[in-house]
């Protein structure tokens, strides 16, 4: 069974907004001639790396939701020019919409049991498709 992790996706405000960063940062890199591909720099790196790709994926949280995924593809722990070690998490750029799921403030990443993580919504989710922060609104007061 794949782990996963979970990790505050700081600065994006919605899904789209991620997505929009993420198409912006690769198509910077392919103008650079840079490898095309998404990482994710972190000081931690993940002891429990087998697991983690065989399936994994990191789930982001959004404005207090967890609201999506994107499947972790590699992990790469270097040591940069300060000599800290990190890691790079390379990311498949398709990012999954899951079920949304409140989520408190937290530092880091955290080991995410896949038993625990919220499903994926599918095409035909019983869900409207609603702007994010209409969804939000909603689900507080009790009426998804």
């Amino acid at each position: 069974m794949p782990l996963h992790l979970l990790k505050l996706c700081v600065g994006a405000v919605s899904v789209e907004d991620l997505e929009e960063w993420i198409a912006e940062s690769l198509a910077g890199k392919a103008a650079r001639g840079e490898a095309v591909e998404q990482v994710h720099t972190t000081r931690m790196v993940p002891t429990r790396t087998a697991e983690l790709l065989s399936g994994g994926s990191l789930y982001w949280v959004i404005k207090g939701e967890v609201a999506c995924r994107q499947s972790l593809t590699g992990i790469r722990p270097f040591v940069d020019g300060d000599g800290i070690r990190r890691c790079h998490l390379v990311l498949d750029p398709t990012v999954h919409r899951v079920a949304p799921r409140p989520s408190r403030p937290f530092q880091g990443w955290r080991y995410l049991q896949a038993a625990e993580a919220p499903p994926d919504l599918g095409a035909a989710s019983a869900t409207p498709a609603l702007p994010d922060e209409l969804r939000r609104e909603l689900r507080s007061l009790g009426l998804l």
